[in-house]
């Protein structure tokens, strides 16, 4: 099959799989405004974009967090794990007792539910990940990380 007869077949193809309709059930949702991440949760200047907010039966929640240099969590742990997608920047996450782990765009990090750990940006880089929970009881906060902690002291 040759490129002309490839493209082709792949038109009829589509044509025949998805059909073309002027009605539409997408709907386009507001954006809503970037919040301050709050003092309680987080050292530093953290902004937040909720992306998407699951209505039963779904319990997804999606939000962009950007972190300024040197800008972290709190201690904290979900109660349905979370799952972190960095898109952009440098960063660091820890898991309570274990060591630092440099991150990076591209990196996908999972917290198993109930987990204490902090993430946030590298000391001179701004990072940015989205935020992947479940709305389930179990979501805890703890204490600030300190600045030795932070620089793995």
């Amino acid at each position: 099959m040759g490129v002309e007869e490839f493209f082709a077949w792949e038109a009829d193809t589509v044509r025949e799989v998805l059909p073309i309709s002027k009605e539409t059930s997408v709907e386009i949702q507001p954006k809503q405004p970037t919040a301050k991440g709050p003092a309680e949760w987080f050292t530093g200047d953290v902004w937040i974009d909720s992306i998407a907010r699951g209505e039963e039966p779904s319990r997804a929640r999606v939000s962009a967090v950007r972190f300024t240099p040197s800008a972290r969590t709190a201690w904290h742990a979900h109660g349905g794990g979370q799952t972190l997608y960095v898109t952009e920047g440098k960063g660091r996450v820890q898991s309570r007792g274990g060591g630092i782990t440099e991150i990076g765009p591209g990196d996908i990090i999972w917290t198993p539910a109930s987990e204490w750990h902090w993430h946030g940006a590298a000391p001179d880089h701004f990072m940015t990940h989205l935020s992947i929970t479940e709305a389930v009881p179990g979501d805890e906060w703890g204490e600030h990380i300190t600045d030795d902690e932070y620089n793995g002291r």
